[in-house]
């Protein structure tokens, strides 16, 4: 079972937050964990790779609405 993935945990958000808050800390993580910033860190990578997905999907009025619903 593949264990499910808290977008607004990732970005460090509350579940009612805005699209201007959600940009704002997605732009903070992604500066701190840039791969250009982290050159040896294949952590900070991964997590890079994980704010960006949390963030495609919670910019997404749509794809926000089904990952609320349907996780």
């Amino acid at each position: 079972m593949v264990a499910e993935k808290d977008y607004y945990n990732i970005l460090g958000v509350a579940k009612n937050a805005t699209p201007d808050v959600i940009k704002k800390q997605y732009r903070k993580l992604a500066m701190q964990f840039h791969p250009d910033q982290n050159k040896e860190d294949k952590q900070a990578e991964e997590k890079f790779k994980g704010i960006n997905e949390a963030y495609a999907v919670l910019s997404d009025p749509k794809k926000r609405k089904q990952y609320d619903t349907f996780g």
